[in-house]
């Protein structure tokens, strides 16, 4: 019974681990062919990395993996990595083991750096990055073009140019080679490099130009105008605003930047009035356009009409300054909300993840539970039918036994007067003192029926037993001279009742079958109590009980 519960156990046992590794080599498919699509299509690839519950993943390279793609899925994406603190797990696992995985989870860490305002730390993982060695062009390319995005939010100049012409020289698609060259031209003019700035513009101005791209041409002479400005050449600057005016509409979307433009070449030449007017042009061109969505413009035209204010009376006035200051604190206020709801989404995101985990957590206590509940249905079941098979083959031996017996009396012949006290008489009083009726009661088998039938001239009053205990015992010493006195006299404080009858019914050559169906006890017991008798008598383990008797109490 405890074997075939412990196989039960094991196998549930088997059955939960292998549930368990079917779970994770299902999330390790999953996880490998978001991988395969996350470069060309990473939507799909998020819905896939989404439907993993992390807690599942206990080896190291499938959670380093998971992390990886997911916070590399968001960086494609353009999405808040505010929720991506474990892509740094991912990136020191793969720190010398897989160079593609060691760059791009690296890139991630970065990008993860300048999502949590850490921008001095981003730039310097990146630089570290694409300072490396060996690496292919295509594969640090990516890294190198947000190194470059990065250091011209930053107004870098001198630190930046070498890697914008770097990324210029390694870009391999047209698009992304010109919004380089872009980034290269606003280096050089952070460092006030500006002749280098100039050239940049006509090669950029003449290229847009030849592939009639028009919005680019158009920001590239926007860009260039205000180089000149800033060399002095407003009079070129103020040309080429108005040759972009004559190329599109006066009310073009970018109007107020171009006045804006041309305000500022007039105060850069002394004409105030000049300034002012196309400043205010400008403001209702920016009303006109941006709506309530005009703070990037405020930022600039606030700072140019405080400027003419001061150029005209000669005074800074407090007003001006804290309306500037205003604009500021609103494009910082703006920022920081948006950072708020960045924040909120990956708060959002992670409580997505931990309600899914507790779901899952939930389903596998139920499970657990409803397999607790078939293991001990299993168990019991199994028990029952265990018992109830003990009990029929106990029967089957007691019939067997009981039908030798029966057997073996009737081919003995009759027993002649004077041999009243024979192994077969004494065999005889046996049968006839059974208590077949219990039986028969006890297991009311039709083989149990036949052979009362066949004796049922037997009749007996045994008080309970199966046989009359006095009878066997007086027949006991009839046949083996005492036998039963000297046992009582020599052992009686040793043996129990059922374990005197045992003995005599062995000395009487009775089998252990034969004793468990006369004595009313299972197999089992019998050898129990055969196993005590040795230990109160002093029977060594392998001499037989009886010679031991027979040679401790002689006729």
């Amino acid at each position: 019974m405890m074997r075939q519960t412990l196989y039960v156990i094991l196998a549930v046992i088997a059955l939960s681990i292998a549930s368990c590794s079917d779970l994770a080599d299902r999330f390790d498919k999953e996880i490998n062919e978001a991988e395969k699509i996350m470069q060309d299509n990473p939507d799909s690839a998020m819905t896939m990395l989404d439907r993993i519950d992390p807690s599942y993943l206990k080896a190291d390279s499938l959670r380093a993996k998971y992390y990886y793609l997911l916070a590399f899925g968001h960086m494609k994406q353009n999405r808040s990595m505010i929720g991506d603190s474990l892509i740094v797990f991912a990136h020191k696992y793969y720190n010398g083991k897989d160079v593609v995985k060691d760059v791009r989870s690296g890139t991630a860490y970065a990008w993860y750096k300048f999502w949590v305002g850490d921008t001095p730390g981003a730039i310097a993982m990146l630089d570290s990055i694409v300072s490396l060695s060996n690496v292919p062009d295509s594969l640090v390319a990516p890294t190198l073009r947000i190194r470059v995005l990065l250091g011209v939010s930053e107004y870098q100049g001198e630190t930046l140019i070498p890697f914008a012409k770097r990324l210029v020289a390694i870009e391999s698609d047209t698009l992304r080679q010109i919004e380089a060259k872009y980034m290269l031209l606003s280096a050089y003019e952070n460092t006030e490099k500006l002749d280098s700035a100039l050239l940049l513009s006509e090669e950029l101005i003449d290229y847009a130009r030849s592939h009639k791209w028009g919005d680019k041409q158009f920001m590239f002479e926007l860009e260039q105008a205000q180089i000149l400005g800033e060399m002095g050449r407003t009079d070129e600057s103020n040309r080429v605003v108005e040759g972009i005016f004559r190329n599109s509409s006066p009310d073009n979307g970018a109007a107020d930047y171009l006045h804006l433009q041309l305000a500022l070449n007039a105060l850069n030449s002394g004409n105030l009035s000049l300034a002012t007017k196309e400043l205010a042009i400008a403001d209702s061109f920016a009303v006109e356009f941006r709506k309530e969505d005009d703070t990037y413009y405020r930022s600039y035209s606030n700072l140019l009409r405080t400027m003419i204010d001061f150029k005209q009376n000669g005074k800074m006035k407090l007003g001006h300054v804290n309306g500037f200051n205003n604009r500021q604190q609103e494009r910082y206020n703006r920022a920081k909300a948006s950072q708020w709801e960045s924040e909120r989404s990956a708060l959002q995101q992670q409580s997505r993840a931990l309600a899914l985990k507790t779901e899952s957590q939930h389903k596998t206590v139920v499970i657990l539970v409803i397999a607790l509940f078939a293991l001990i249905i299993v168990v019991s079941a199994v028990w029952i039918i265990r018992q109830r098979r003990l009990r029929e083959r106990e029967n089957e031996e007691r019939a067997e036994a009981l039908q030798k017996m029966v057997d073996e009396l009737k081919s003995a012949p009759d027993p002649k007067p004077t041999e009243g006290h024979t192994p077969e008489a004494l065999r005889r009083a046996m049968l006839q003192q059974l208590g077949i009726i219990k039986m028969v009661a006890e297991t009311p088998t039709e083989q149990n029926r036949e052979m009362l039938r066949k004796i049922s001239s037997i009749e007996s009053d045994t008080q309970g037993e199966l046989v009359n205990w006095d009878n066997v015992y007086e027949v006991i010493n009839t046949l083996y001279s005492g036998f039963y006195d000297r046992l009582r006299s020599d052992y009686g404080e040793l043996l129990s009742p059922k374990e005197t009858q045992i003995i005599v019914l062995m000395v009487a050559g009775f089998s252990t079958k034969e004793i468990s169906v006369i004595t009313g006890q299972t197999t089992s017991t019998i050898y129990v109590r055969k196993s005590s008798i040795r230990k109160k008598l002093g029977v060594p383990e392998k001499e037989d009980i009886v010679a031991f008797l027979r040679e401790k109490t002689p006729h």
